[in-house]
């Protein structure tokens, strides 16, 4: 990208202006999170570290030096990727920001949250199937199109492109881990069938990188960023699976043995 084209003000303004949304998102989970301590039980500080975490790794891609440098590298911008697609995701799922919402809430409108939760809109767009479309097919689109070139010559369809990568691995994660609220359930043979063909599909999607570089990236650049796509994906996914898995267990684990055998 040309930052002469973003640029207007000073380059210190700039990033503060791009800093407050972030800024803004913390301090709102804070003030959200102590309110509520004070009606119900104390919001977990674990959940708030994740949030932060999160919130930290969505702002990377668009602060900073790793910022800058991944309009040149594309090694930078894979790591980017990384970040803003799919650990960034992970951990503001792990923040419960959704639970945290409801409490802050009145009962009227946690109740039309809900309702509007519940919608049929909803239903499809939160499924395991069509939220890795959203995902995965994204990503391939952007690397195995012009798009991935284009997208540097115009700072909207760079800021679209990235926060649509932020949202679709969010909604993917939600789709495979139940932390909030989840009036759409999908079972779990079919989150971790649909997980596995994710998995799959982003794991091919890196070789391919790797032995096809997207346009205007060099060879080399394309191998390490397409490595760093295939094992960096793959260690954020096992904390995904180990999840998915954990919940599972625990569900369908025998429940009250000890009760059982006395009754029995």
């Amino acid at each position: 990208m040309n930052n002469n084209h973003i640029h207007h003000g000073s380059e210190q303004a700039y990033d503060l202006f791009l800093l407050f949304p972030f800024l803004a998102a913390i301090i709102i989970y804070l003030l959200a999170a102590s309110i509520t301590s004070c009606r119900y039980r104390k919001w977990p500080l674990s959940r708030t570290i994740f949030w932060i975490l999160g919130i930290l790794c969505t702002a990377l891609v668009f602060v900073g030096p790793i910022a800058n440098r991944a309009h040149s590298d594309f090694t930078v911008h894979m790591l980017g990727h990384l970040f803003l697609g799919m650990l960034a995701p992970l951990l503001i799922v792990l923040a419960a920001p959704m639970t945290l919402v409801l409490r802050a809430l009145n009962v009227k409108q946690a109740r039309l949250l809900t309702r509007a939760l519940k919608s049929r809109p909803l239903r499809i767009l939160s499924d395991p199937i069509m939220t890795s479309l959203l995902n995965v097919g994204g990503v391939w689109i952007l690397y195995t199109t012009n798009l991935y070139a284009i997208m540097h010559d115009y700072f909207l369809l760079y800021f679209v492109i990235h926060v649509h990568v932020f949202f679709a691995g969010y909604l993917f994660t939600i789709s495979i881990i139940y932390i909030d609220p989840a009036p759409h359930r999908s079972s779990y043979l079919y989150r971790a069938i649909t997980l596995i063909m994710a998995l799959a599909a982003h794991g091919m999607l890196s070789k391919y990188i790797y032995a096809n570089p997207p346009a205007g990236v060099p060879a080399a650049q394309a191998e390490i960023g397409g490595m760093l796509m295939y094992y960096g994906g793959d260690l954020i996914d096992l904390f995904l699976i180990f999840l998915l898995c954990l919940q599972w267990y625990r569900e369908s684990r025998p429940r009250d043995i000890s009760q059982g055998t006395e009754n029995a």
